[in-house]
């Protein structure tokens, strides 16, 4: 099953129900709400859903926007954070979510885990790669301060990460809720791709499922931390859906699929129909560019 995020068209629209009529002229039948959803577009939202214009697949976390916010921000408040007061704004935003998960009839929600609180290496590795240094050794240099410097710092952010996760994984099972924990492609972010593996031997409950971002982990292939096929092999058994995106050279993402460098046909043994699969495209694509990137899509992946 197709959906088409809301990250899309959310920012140009002040009534929910003209954006989801937006996404159900592109031909979609699903639609995933994102994190840029402002309170204001929820009585048109409500509206399209409970008359059928179209369909929920998911949610991405925050969302709605927690109240004064009024521009995507998954981060305002992270699960991995020293202070407890954001950790608890965070656990009840994120239980607003799943409230209105259920009320709006989606299966899952997409959530980001936090970070670590260090100095940001990702943007600057992504412009040496760009300047053709991957190969020399101060871009090695930089890689390895990168590595060593998350993990003498992770432990008490995924601590609390981890911790924020256990109460929330608990509301959701009750729901009847899955929860998507998104690969990300900040190296500071949780759950590391090094640790994944742990996290899941950790979070066995099944409402606690993979959720696969191509463009974030071709930004990590890009960097030099992952192979992107053979890292959606390893939690292919957790996997529940994908965000689809293509990616421009090195890291500039939310790219039409077929107009960046991902091998789709790579990633296609993994996909399975009862996938969500979710397209997360940048607001500056046209809807034209948005049909020839999905039909690009599902020529290699398939209609289902």
């Amino acid at each position: 099953m197709y959906s088409l995020s809301t990250c899309w068209n959310s920012a140009r629209h002040t009534d929910g129900r003209a954006m989801l009529q937006e996404v159900r002229d592109q031909g979609f039948e699903w639609a995933e709400l994102s994190h840029g959803t402002r309170i204001s577009l929820l009585p048109g939202i409500l509206d399209a859903v409970d008359s059928g214009l179209i369909r929920i697949s998911t949610l991405h976390n925050f969302c709605p926007l927690p109240m004064g916010v009024t521009q995507a921000a998954p981060n305002v408040f992270q699960f991995s954070s020293d202070n407890p007061r954001e950790r608890e704004n965070a656990f009840r935003y994120t239980i607003k979510t799943l409230d209105f998960a259920v009320r709006v009839k989606a299966t899952l929600v997409v959530l980001h885990m936090g970070s670590i609180d260090m100095k940001e290496y990702t943007d600057r590795l992504l412009d040496m790669v760009g300047d053709g240094q991957k190969d020399a050794p101060r871009y090695q240099q930089v890689c390895e301060e990168a590595s060593l410097k998350r993990e003498q710092r992770k432990e008490r952010y995924v601590t609390n990460a981890y911790e924020t996760l256990h109460r929330i994984e608990k509301e959701a099972a009750a729901r009847g809720l899955k929860l998507g924990i998104e690969n990300r492609e900040a190296l500071e972010e949780i759950p590391l791709e090094s640790d994944l593996f742990l996290f899941f031997r950790e979070f066995t409950n099944p409402a606690v499922c993979y959720w696969h971002d191509t463009g974030h982990a071709q930004i990590k292939e890009n960097l030099g931390f992952i192979q992107h096929a053979m890292h959606l092999e390893s939690y292919a058994d957790r996997l529940a859906g994908f965000h689809i995106h293509d990616v421009e050279f090195p890291g500039r993402d939310h790219r039409p699929p077929g107009k960046g460098m991902i091998d789709f046909a790579a990633l296609k043994p993994w996909v399975k129909a009862e996938h969500l699969k979710v397209f997360e495209l940048s607001p500056s694509l046209t809807a034209d560019e948005v049909k020839e990137g999905v039909a690009h899509l599902k020529g290699i992946w398939g209609q289902e």
